[in-house]
């Protein structure tokens, strides 16, 4: 089967696509014939540490598929459902998925939408409900509001009741964005929105602010924050990793800081916030309340490009890769 594996030297990303075995399903495993994979910026940024320098790997976090074979000890799904995921490796023709992150895809979703509503639409219920704890009424703001999370974020949000203010450098990308309930698009990539959004919010600050952007915006944005406001660190797209913390406003306004990423969760961990997900979420990607954003879909073969075009930062909402109609027939090893 075909595979994408990404060689990583220095801060610099090597994309090449092999020929390897298919893979077998182990126990508590599925194995998936991948129809789309969602891309995240995140696995190519080697300051995310995702990939050791030096190392290859094969590469995609998300992606959605029919079941092909089921490893020991799976139950409650057959050959031929359709499933979406978290899975190591999804650009490829094949995948393991563990059954326990398995989702079913609802009928209302298309394979590049479903593709991309595993990783970014949880790291946004993670963000919202099982960190952020939003309630009605309240003010998120969120910077880099335009990216995959940042969609996925402003239409949860919105979905819970909640008032959102998000940050772009593109006006174009801000006006795209009002249609799913943007309140407030401030255009900007700098650190000087604080102004704005006090006057947004009557001069309360907002209750959660979602940080896509990093360390270049972090303290604007804690300047930005209500009585007992809460902070959610989620990418540092300006490779900024450094930033100063207002000591006295994170005591005064007992704030709290925390970050939302998968890198040293264990699958244990991984697992423990599927059932709540599907259960909150799930029903309104299945009634349509929230419809996932796919700004292009690129062929199997145009990894390369559709890493540009997310790098060119022209996209709102996720770039997905297709994976080839017909699959290969399994290599022996």
């Amino acid at each position: 089967m075909l595979s994408y594996w990404m060689q990583m030297s220095g801060d610099q990303a090597t994309l090449e696509v092999r020929e390897i075995p298919r893979p077998e399903p182990g126990p508590g495993q599925l194995l998936v014939r991948m129809h789309a994979a969602g891309l995240n910026r995140g696995e190519f940024i080697a300051g995310h540490g995702l990939h050791a320098s030096g190392s290859a790997k094969a590469i995609g976090l998300e992606g959605a598929g029919e079941v092909a074979a089921l490893g020991a000890d799976v139950s409650g799904l057959r050959p031929g459902d359709r499933v979406m995921g978290r899975c190591p490796g999804a650009f490829a023709e094949y995948a393991l998925m563990s059954a326990a992150e398995a989702i079913p895809v609802p009928a209302t979703l298309s394979w590049p939408q479903a593709a991309v509503v595993p990783l970014t639409y949880q790291v946004a219920y993670d963000l919202l409900v099982l960190h952020g704890r939003v309630v009605p009424g309240e003010w998120v703001l969120v910077a880099g509001v335009s990216s995959g999370v940042g969609v996925a974020v402003l239409q949860m949000a919105k979905l819970l009741g909640a008032r959102v203010i998000g940050t772009s450098g593109s006006a174009d990308k801000l006006a795209q964005l009002q249609p799913l309930g943007l309140d407030a698009g401030l255009c900007t990539r700098g650190a000087d929105f604080h102004a704005a959004v006090m006057a947004a919010t009557g001069g309360a600050g907002v209750n959660l602010v979602v940080d896509n952007v990093g360390g270049s915006v972090f303290a604007e944005s804690l300047r930005c924050m209500a009585f007992q406001g809460r902070l959610g660190m989620v990418g540092y797209v300006d490779g900024v990793l450094k930033a100063q913390i207002d000591l006295e406003a994170l005591h005064a306004k007992r704030l709290t800081l925390f970050g939302v990423s998968n890198k040293m969760r264990t699958a244990q961990h991984k697992a423990a916030d599927v059932p709540g997900f599907v259960a909150d979420m799930v029903p309104a990607f299945s009634a349509g309340r929230i419809q996932p954003v796919v700004d292009s879909v690129f062929p199997f073969g145009q990894l390369g490009q559709a890493k540009a075009h997310m790098e060119a930062n022209r996209h709102v909402g996720k770039i997905v890769l297709a994976m080839p109609a017909s699959p290969n027939p399994a290599v022996v090893a």
